[in-house]
């Protein structure tokens, strides 16, 4: 995940940074609202928006406190943690469907792919969707042949996506309009220490509107990527709705394979507010049978359940 609206909030219980909280702890929070208030109290045109999860601020917490992904049977394994390892009378969630639903839009096309392999253009990660593994690595991590406003491991996306960037960046170009690759791939232990500083800084509550957890973020994977202008002109900001290269994408990435992967005001299924920089590979056929049809989300498109918050 990426630099998600975050509203200013009042002082949110906060944990240590190398703790993580168990589910039950999760669930409370969100039966008082407390998650659900944070995602309400944010409004995409207005307000205020933490630091970019990849500004120095945000990525406060050093690497050496990135934690080892949780193991499979531990307490803290996520969704999939088997029923022996949980507290008595914690609810067990099911397994994220690795296919789309029959009677979705996507069951329609004539190739179809998993929901659920890291290495799938139709993975489908949110925050009912941990990746599986946690700390999964794609083994074809390129630099694009791009305009870059990054370097190091954020200047990387795998093949597949790098391939369809450079086409869609020359396409604009060709347009008069400048994009920039503003954050692409970022590990697991940067995704840590990502979403530690946050913790640290503002509390779990409002931590988990800002920034994606650890094995839980698009960025992790290679498939995504966020943008600029190439001029810095509001980045990571609501205003950036309005840059010209945020609405050329808008308009013209589905030509390419991509969709904006939060769009305006699907925040309550997506689990993250309007982030028009954030753009997501799916394939040609898929995003541009997205856009034929006015499907905005993946959830929608592939039948899958609403993830506004963690379970």
């Amino acid at each position: 995940m990426c630099h998600n609206c975050a509203a200013a909030l009042g002082a949110a219980e906060s944990v240590p940074v190398s703790t993580a909280p168990s589910r039950r702890a999760v669930a409370r929070l969100l039966v008082a609202g407390a998650g659900l208030t944070a995602l309400a109290a944010c409004t995409p045109d207005g307000g205020t928006r933490p630091p970019s999860s990849s500004s120095p601020s945000a990525t406060s917490a050093s690497a050496s406190q990135a934690a080892t992904p949780p193991s499979a049977g531990s307490p803290s394994a996520g969704p999939e943690t088997s029923a022996a390892a949980t507290e008595p009378g914690t609810v067990v969630a099911p397994a994220p469907s690795a296919a789309p639903t029959p009677t979705s839009p996507a069951a329609g096309l004539a190739q179809q792919h998993s929901l659920t392999d890291p290495a799938s253009p139709w993975l489908v990660v949110n925050k009912h969707r941990p990746l599986s593994p946690a700390d999964y690595i794609p083994a074809d991590l390129v630099q694009p042949n791009i305009a870059l406003a990054v370097s190091g491991e954020s200047a990387q996306l795998n093949s597949t996506t790098a391939a369809a960037a450079e086409q869609m960046f020359a396409a604009a170009a060709g347009d008069g309009v400048t994009i920039t690759l503003a954050s692409g791939y970022r590990s697991y232990g940067t995704q840590v220490a990502t979403y530690n500083g946050y913790v640290a800084s503002r509390g779990q509550a409002e931590a988990d509107t800002a920034s994606a957890r650890p094995g839980f973020s698009e960025h992790q994977t290679g498939w995504a990527f966020d943008i600029g202008d190439g001029g810095g002109a509001c980045s990571f900001q609501p205003c950036f709705a309005e840059q010209p290269a945020a609405v050329w994408a808008k308009a013209n990435a589905h030509r390419f394979g991509f969709v904006v992967r939060y769009p305006w005001m699907f925040h309550q299924i997506t689990g993250y507010y309007y982030e028009s920089w954030h753009l997501r590979y799916v394939g040609v056929e898929a995003a541009t049978d997205m856009a034929a049809k006015g499907i905005a989300t993946l959830e929608e498109y592939f039948g899958l359940e609403a993830a506004p918050a963690y379970l």
